[in-house]
């Protein structure tokens, strides 16, 4: 799960500006720790909450946990940004294989070339976190809820069907820009292992259930 306007929010409050770089939070050490705070503590929990109130058996976790994500620094012009190296599913599929529903905060293990005084925990992007995972474990379906309807053209107009070549010139052109872009990358990533990916408004009501269960709504990129 996500949760970049919260910490916005919260880095606010601190006096903290925020600057982004394809859809990418910088983040120094300062924005760093808030958004350990804010993901793995405050939307996490109220993401659980949500879940187990309506029945479900939910287990929040992030990408640190059981050594989950296994990140290196990505880029320094991000700072303390990470890129996934490796997805270790044991505890994963301990907790799916027992019934529970993990929510996963989009952090990662410091794994690989951490220098000594650097931090042990990166900022990873959620998008690219849940392409990771559904490529690592070959989900059925990656289905990303967001605040738009879908991918659109340069008229507005949504897309409801994209190739990966087609999503991948959207990118290229500037038609998909800011944080289009690491869901566009997430879902093919994810197609590697994965037969279909869907971006859809989670704005909507029932928006997930009829994804899954008619295939409607949003933008879908499949595989060829």
């Amino acid at each position: 799960h996500g949760g970049g306007k919260i910490i916005t929010e919260w880095l606010t409050k601190q006096g903290i500006s925020s600057r982004f770089v394809q859809g990418e939070r910088v983040t120094d050490r300062a924005t760093l720790e808030v958004a350990i705070s804010v993901l793995a503590g405050l939307v996490n929990k109220e993401i659980v909450a949500a879940i187990n109130s309506l029945g479900g058996q939910a287990v929040g976790i992030s990408g640190v946990d059981g050594a989950l994500i296994q990140s290196k620094v990505k880029d320094a012009e991000l700072g303390y940004v990470g890129k996934v190296v490796k997805v270790n599913l044991s505890l994963l599929e301990a907790l799916l294989q027992s019934g529970y529903i993990p929510a996963v905060a989009p952090l990662g293990l410091h794994s690989k070339d951490r220098p000594d005084l650097a931090p042990q925990i990166l900022n990873i992007n959620a998008d690219v976190v849940a392409g990771e995972i559904a490529a690592a474990i070959g989900a059925e379906r990656l289905i990303f809820l967001t605040d738009v309807v879908g991918i659109c053209n340069q008229q507005d107009k949504l897309l409801p069907q994209l190739s990966p070549s087609e999503a991948e010139a959207l990118m290229v052109s500037g038609v998909a820009s800011g944080g289009m872009i690491p869901k566009i990358k997430a879902c093919l990533r994810a197609l590697s292992n994965t037969s279909t990916t869907c971006i859809i408004d989670g704005r909507q009501p029932h928006s997930l259930f009829r994804n899954i269960e008619e295939g409607s709504g949003g933008t879908t990129i499949k595989g060829g």
